[in-house]
């Protein structure tokens, strides 16, 4: 068997050398090629022509599986810098922490506990909290479901600077 010697829609043959040039680099590919390499092949034409898995890391994002069922998905990749992550995290005991730097949480989903110290707060979807890491923190779900959140984290001394903020009159009706 040819497998690529009739584009089946449009009764075109892809010559061998046509196929040959292109496996050599002397030629460019053309949607003239591609498309019937993509319904020989019984693929999608994007996956002939799809960004490469080493690319950007905000494309190709790549979940890690954490201990006792929640997943961190990084979305930044800048070390020395503020870091970004998406978690969703499942219930577990609290267990407080310090270290160098400074977080920031947003909840997408779900209800959060955050400890901090001697204090507790519980984030809803739409809300954030900030802090310095060298404070003894936890965070993880408020109850027995767990919580989606933005999580951002950078080196000490790094603070968020809000630039906008709601109007007069977007205060006025809260």
């Amino acid at each position: 068997m040819r497998p690529f010697d009739q584009d089946a829609d449009h009764g075109r043959a892809i010559s061998v050398s046509t196929l040959s040039r292109r496996e050599a680099g002397k030629r460019r590919p053309s949607l003239d090629l591609l498309i019937p390499l993509a319904r020989a092949h019984r693929i999608a034409l994007d996956q002939l022509v799809a960004a490469p898995a080493g690319g950007e890391p905000r494309v190709h994002l790549q979940p890690l599986r954490m201990n006792r069922g929640s997943v961190l998905v990084p979305l930044t990749q800048y070390p020395g810098r503020v870091q970004v992550f998406k978690q969703v995290l499942a219930p577990r005991p609290p267990e407080l922490v310090t270290h160098e730097g400074y977080e920031w949480l947003y909840v997408l989903a779900g209800r959060q506990l955050l400890v901090l110290g001697e204090q507790n707060f519980t984030p809803r979807p739409g809300e954030v909290a900030e802090f310095d890491t060298t404070e003894p923190h936890w965070f993880g779900p408020a109850d027995t479901d767990t919580v989606e959140i933005l999580h951002l984290y950078g080196p000490r001394g790094v603070h968020a600077v809000v630039r906008a903020r709601p109007s007069t009159a977007e205060e006025r009706s809260r």
